[in-house]
């Protein structure tokens, strides 16, 4: 991706949980907060299609959209119109529907991003996935030349496979999934090979934890895909603003519906996601000996209540639990 004047660009920011789920967080302060607090420029409006979403009750959903996009404008960052989907080849009528009103309503914004199809499944591209986009793009295009990103077959990690029968067209980015601690050099192999041919890609979601949402974190390897991200210009939104009990929310259960999170309400992936956002470097997170402890007194102290050792994981940290950052002194060994 490319900003105006032709340049290599890179926005980065969080995704919204699915909204018939987690409709609490899809509103304008819960969006300043991310944009001011975390430095989101970049936010991804997950609209659940089924389950009871947009085909059960489309004008509810659609509001939250319209909340989430109005915010974004607003504030001028970048906002994804997500179709959030994993059988969106049997909701083409809806889903034509949905992406004309929405790309007349907001299409003339140059940064209002539409993705078509969140996560196909194991199903074929060429036969299911392919046409399905190729009956939505013109739709949109109708109304707005703005980036439209597409989702790939394998909960959308066979980019390779896309970028080998590419959708006709212009402005169109492939989006390419992944979860940190199960998905490591085979997705990134795939995902470098679909660049090497020349097609755009848009890391749209992804999460610190397991394929599932849930289990343990891995920043280590967090970090080598956020670095790989960072040097192929790839944008992103990590999964998820959510306060589910799991993995990949960024805050605690009970958070409040509007923003302004105490660094208490965080989780610990919440907490490396904002450090990275602002710039500070995600903190640290693999195992402990190295990188510096916080100190309190002469005593370097331990891994606190969660076991993580987020006290050591960088000087930010060290000052929010009021100790004494020693860049040469050794964390205790935490997971």
């Amino acid at each position: 991706m490319v900003d105006a004047n032709g340049d290599p660009a890179q926005f980065t920011g969080m995704s919204l949980f699915w909204s018939q789920w987690m409709g609490q967080y899809w509103n304008a302060n819960a969006v300043n907060w991310l944009i001011d607090d975390f430095g989101c420029t970049l936010i991804r409006a997950a609209m659940g299609v089924d389950q009871g979403g947009y085909l059960e009750n489309p004008d509810g959903e659609k509001a939250k959209v319209r909340a989430v996009v109005d915010a974004a404008i607003a504030r001028g960052i970048y906002v994804i119109i997500d179709w959030h989907d994993h059988h969106a080849e049997n909701h083409v009528s809806q889903s034509i529907q949905f992406f004309n009103e929405m790309a007349q309503q907001y299409g003339s914004f140059p940064n209002v991003l539409f993705e078509t199809y969140n996560e196909p499944l194991q199903v074929s591209w060429s036969g299911v996935v392919k046409p399905y986009h190729e009956r939505i793009v013109p739709v949109i295009r109708a109304h707005s030349q703005n980036i439209i990103m597409l989702g790939t077959t394998t909960w959308s990690q066979d980019v390779e496979i896309a970028a080998a029968d590419r959708v006709a067209g212009d402005n169109l980015a492939y989006v390419f999934h992944f979860y940190a601690t199960s998905h490591k050099d085979g997705n990134r192999a795939k995902a470098q090979q679909a660049l090497d041919m020349g097609v755009a890609l848009f890391g749209s979601e992804w999460g610190t934890c397991d394929a599932s949402g849930n289990g343990a974190l891995d920043f280590d390897s967090t970090r080598v895909w956020l670095n790989w991200m960072k040097d192929n210009h790839i944008s992103w939104a990590n999964w998820a603003v959510s306060d589910k009990d799991e993995s990949a929310s960024i805050v605690r259960p009970g958070a409040s519906s509007n923003g302004g999170w105490g660094d208490g309400e965080l989780t610990t992936s919440g907490r490396f996601i904002r450090s990275w956002l602002r710039g500070e470097g995600g903190g640290g997170g693999g195992g402990g000996g190295s990188g510096g402890c916080c100190r309190f007194g002469a005593d370097c102290g331990d891994c606190g209540e969660d076991g993580t050792g987020w006290c050591h994981q960088s000087a930010s940290n060290c000052a929010t639990c009021t100790g004494s950052f020693d860049p040469s002194g050794q964390s205790p060994g935490c997971r």
